[in-house]
């Protein structure tokens, strides 16, 4: 009777794992599906934090070029009067300085004066003078008026000033009118760098 019992007891423990197989599934489903939201949330956080970084920056970057750039047009509008000034300095009759006349000196260093306020007062905020004169031409910060043969000076030197140029930060403001050396000796073209190197190997 007892081999019976046992024979008879064995089939329903054996059948006890299937009944509890179907929980066991919808929980590694749920888990599954609670592990994939968890990476799906923490990719749009990272994502998220990303992009505030980026808007950060830019915000930095916008700030910072409205206080170096804000007084652009002003600054410009002034260069005008600039220019008068060293007109007016230009007008003087070189004659009535050297004669002692004290009223063209008194002008001449007021103007020289107020001129050299105003480019400091420009620098200040950010606007210098470009000074050209004896560089060599760059057509990012020169325009080219005319060409002066001459043998003496390499190619494409800034020989004459004709108007001074500005800029303002890293931006042109106004680029310096320039006459520029034509006929002189050419610039030596750098070696190649990898030259040396192709002589190594083949050796």
């Amino acid at each position: 009777m007892t081999d019976e019992a046992n024979q008879n007891r064995e089939p329903e423990e054996a059948e006890a794992p299937a009944v509890e197989a179907p929980e066991f599934a919808a929980d590694t489903e749920a888990f599954l599906r609670l592990a994939a939201e968890n990476e799906e949330l923490k990719d749009r956080s990272l994502r998220i934090a990303a992009e505030m970084e980026n808007l950060r920056r830019r915000t930095a970057r916008d700030v910072a070029d409205g206080r170096t750039y804000a007084v652009t047009n002003f600054a410009r509008d002034m260069l005008a009067v600039s220019d008068n000034l060293r007109r007016a300095l230009d007008a003087i009759p070189a004659d009535a300085l050297e004669s002692g006349d004290a009223g063209f000196k008194a002008l001449a260093e007021g103007v020289e004066m107020t001129e050299r306020a105003m480019l400091s007062t420009l620098e200040r905020h950010g606007v210098k003078k470009l000074e050209p004169q004896g560089e060599k031409f760059d057509p990012n910060f020169h325009q080219a008026m005319f060409e002066v043969p001459n043998p003496d000076v390499p190619n494409n030197t800034v020989v004459q000033v004709v108007q001074s140029g500005y800029v303002i930060g890293d931006r042109v403001l106004r680029p310096a009118m320039v006459g520029v050396a034509k006929g002189g000796p050419k610039e030596m073209p750098a070696e190649p760098a990898a030259a040396a190197p192709q002589a190594d190997t083949q050796a």
